[in-house]
């Protein structure tokens, strides 16, 4: 019914001066930057501060908590990794369901997606040897892209394994057979795309007009991640090609024949109990 005092709505208090103030969902934000020291990895740096907010929050002066959200380069590894591991879980689908349609056989399919999976290993041992960190970008684009050449080398002695079996060859003189016909090409596809990848994990830089060959160059160093987890990735894929698959061939046949025979004695057991079942009935 008239005017009345603002004193009655609000309470001032002093506080330093705000010529701009940021929201975000109707809430006060205030963004925190930071660089790290050279040879220190960000996400490790996270990590620890994370645990320390943990421990000891920080709260408002009217006793509410603080909400720490962890922005910029770390929300888009969050996000890079989720996309990266639809990708490779996808990836390995569709692999996995082209290997059963070729090979007809569950056994053989797992046999070359176990060496996919085993091959990531040979990622870490390579990136470990070269000391360079796991970055989730570049390193998974490596892992992506290393699945691709394990699985042909895999199918090539596969193939040959199947071709000499049906061919009347015995379970072990097809897998040393297969062996040799394909250790040539298997072992010079690791060679090739090792070689052609060493330039860019010594991040060498060569000059063609000035003739001048660099190490260490900015334009090198983010591929060096990708290349490092290939070639890594690639030799040890490699020895389990040439060694671990046809002894995992060899144990799925003797486990099939295994539990073929067991098959034919319960059969064997089942039908003479039979007539022996229908004699005492008759008796």
């Amino acid at each position: 019914n008239g005017q009345i005092s603002l004193v009655y709505f609000v309470q001032r208090e002093f506080a330093p001066r705000v010529s701009t103030i940021n929201r975000a969902d109707s809430s006060r934000v205030v963004t925190v930057e930071s660089e790290v020291a050279p040879g220190i990895l960000s996400d490790q740096q996270l990590r620890v501060l994370a645990a320390s907010l943990a421990e000891r929050p920080l709260i408002y002066a009217n006793g509410e908590t603080v909400r720490v959200r962890f922005k910029g380069e770390n929300e888009d590894l969050q996000e890079s990794m989720v996309f990266l591991s639809k990708a490779f879980i996808f990836a390995v689908v569709l692999m996995a369901a082209i290997l059963l349609t070729q090979f007809n056989s569950f056994y053989q399919s797992f046999v070359v997606m176990s060496a996919v999976v085993f091959s990531t290993g040979g990622v870490m041992l390579g990136l470990a040897l070269a000391g360079k960190p796991f970055g989730v970008v570049m390193s998974g684009i490596g892992v992506i892209a290393l699945a691709g050449v394990v699985v042909n080398n895999n199918i090539v002695l596969i193939d040959a394994y199947n071709e000499l079996r049906r061919k009347g060859y015995g379970l072990v003189d097809a897998v040393v057979e297969s062996g040799a016909q394909r250790f040539r090409p298997v072992l010079l596809t690791t060679a090739t795309t090792v070689l052609g990848l060493t330039p860019m994990v010594l991040q060498m830089n060569v000059d063609l007009v000035n003739r001048a060959v660099s190490f260490g160059a900015p334009s090198t160093q983010y591929w060096s991640q990708l290349a490092t987890a290939l070639a890594g990735g690639l030799l040890f894929a490699t020895a389990l090609t040439l060694l671990v698959t046809p002894c995992m061939l060899v144990l799925g046949e003797r486990l099939r024949l295994l539990l073929g025979m067991r098959l034919n004695v319960e059969e064997n057991e089942a039908s003479h109990a039979a007539p022996n079942l229908a004699e005492s009935e008759t008796a």
